[in-house]
């Protein structure tokens, strides 16, 4: 119903916040991320937006960016997946993280968040490994052409270098991720997408 949401922030708590659009106060419902990111009170702020609407409720949930709520979308289209687990979800683990746990069949991650038991974890596993890949607005993808946030080792090449870049931009350390890397077979001829998804899946079975 609404694209997005666009005005004065009036108040802001950690999984809700009140937007002033032109006088008029607009409650947003809000992951833990979003409310550390969208700036403080008298801001002029903007949130893309779902709507749900049902017999007796009518809530707005919003995010800072497309990417997130288009992650949202694909979460709360997999049985057993409300908006609240999903906005739970959310505020733990970034879209493209949530991307990784999914195609590295990473249960432990996913249910670290809030509402999310290891059961549900399993379902968006199975419901959405085709509907997210590491091609489409990945780590890999981003720093493809641009400079990595490490530094590459001397036998690494450009594509493994942006797998090790994503590695460590998810919390695995440099030593380990090229451990990853290295370890899968014929890493020096794969993309960075294919390398990247496969040396996670290596890290993810230790």
């Amino acid at each position: 119903m609404f694209a997005f949401v666009e005005g004065i922030l009036d108040l802001l708590e950690t999984d809700m916040c009140v937007i002033d659009i032109g006088g008029l106060g607009i409650n947003v419902n809000i992951t833990g991320r979003c409310s550390t990111e969208i700036g403080s009170v008298g801001d002029h702020v903007k949130l893309y937006t779902y709507t749900q609407v049902a017999e007796d409720t009518f809530q707005l949930y919003g995010f800072s960016d497309r990417d997130e709520l288009d992650m949202f979308k694909k979460l709360i289209s997999v049985s057993g997946v409300g908006p609240k687990s999903a906005l739970s979800l959310l505020s733990v683990m970034d879209a493209d993280s949530v991307r990784y746990a999914v195609i590295s069949d990473d249960i432990k991650a996913l249910s670290k968040a809030k509402g999310i038991s290891a059961k549900t974890a399993g379902k968006i596993i199975i419901e959405l490994k085709g509907k997210v890949d590491l091609s489409d607005e990945s780590l890999a993808a981003k720093y493809a052409g641009g400079k990595s946030p490490v530094t590459p080792k001397a036998d690494l090449g450009r594509e493994e270098a942006d797998a090790l870049a994503a590695l460590v931009s998810l919390g695995y350390s440099e030593s380990e991720s090229t451990r990853a890397i290295l370890s899968v077979d014929s890493h020096e001829t794969l993309d960075s997408g294919t390398l990247l998804s496969l040396a996670l899946k290596t890290l993810y079975g230790k």
